[in-house]
């Protein structure tokens, strides 16, 4: 393999070439920021949480394609994938996971102590999310949790505390996690059925669907009260309003669970999170606070 093939499949096992991943990471973590900040955080806090977002996802992807080499060449969906298909090896995986989460860490030297030392479960998080579909029965929420720490870095790095409401926007972000993974975890469901891991679709039954709506439904409900909580404004709302609509078009993306449909309604979620935001920063610019 020549040395720009092999930079090729690192590329694909970080998931560079699907940067949907990174996005719905990046999404509430700008909610996290633009919050923490009232409005335009610092530019270059911003620089290295956009950075950072990129190195700690290409991390967990290369880390999550290892957890599950022996299980990704059974799945139709990831038959292909670098370590599925024996293009990289073990040894390979591992260093590439470490280098990326080292160079992460050395992104965040610049910031305050509080913020260093949350990256610590970050990183616990994100190393061993991959693990939990063998034994735990909603992976997703792990996931949710996971993907919800940007958030508090977010409010550490900006203000150098972790006030109240980092929680809420924490459990906001846990239930959308939740609602789009389930989505996306009902492409996979017959293939994970047959080789036993365990994911929210699975243990929903006959009620993911419903489960699904029901996170989402709560999700729109916790950014209401936050709105509230911090007495955001009319544009902000029309943000809500905008991603409630899509919700909308999802559900019937995956009423009838038909698998590409459902994989459609999961990469649909940028645009959730990006309604989302748009409210937020538009909000804080339109209405100082």
């Amino acid at each position: 393999m020549s040395i720009t093939e092999r930079i090729q499949t690192y590329a694909q096992l970080m998931r560079l070439d699907k940067p949907i991943g990174i996005l719905l990471l990046l999404w509430p973590m700008l909610w996290g920021l633009w919050f923490a900040a009232q409005g335009l955080p610092d530019w270059h806090i911003l620089l290295i949480f956009v950075l950072g977002t990129v190195l700690m996802r290409s991390a967990g992807c290369v880390i999550n394609d290892f957890a599950d080499r022996n299980i990704d060449p059974h799945v139709e969906r990831t038959k292909n994938r670098p370590m599925a298909a024996g293009r990289v090896s073990k040894k390979e995986a591992l260093l590439l996971a470490t280098g990326l989460s080292l160079i992460a860490f050395l992104l965040i030297q610049p910031l305050n102590q509080l913020t260093i030392l949350l990256s610590v479960p970050a990183l616990f998080l994100a190393g061993t999310y991959p693990f939990t579909k063998r034994f735990f029965a909603m992976p997703q929420a792990y996931l949710g949790i996971a993907f919800s720490f940007g958030i508090p870095m977010a409010f550490a790095a900006q203000t150098d505390s972790l006030p109240p409401v980092i929680w809420t926007l924490m459990l906001a972000n846990l239930f959308w996690v939740i609602a789009y993974d389930t989505a996306y975890a009902i492409v996979d469901k017959p293939d994970d059925l047959k080789i036993g891991i365990k994911t929210s679709a699975i243990t929903l039954g006959r009620f993911d669907i419903a489960g699904v709506m029901a996170c989402h439904a709560c999700f729109i409900s916790i950014m209401a009260a936050i709105g509230q909580l911090q007495h955001m404004s009319a544009a902000y709302y029309a943000g809500l309003a905008a991603a409630t609509a899509l919700i909308g078009y999802q559900y019937t993306l995956i009423r009838n669970r038909d698998r590409a449909l459902c994989f459609k309604a999961f990469l649909h979620n940028n645009w959730v999170g990006m309604a989302v935001f748009a409210g937020i920063a538009l909000d804080f610019l339109i209405f100082p606070h």
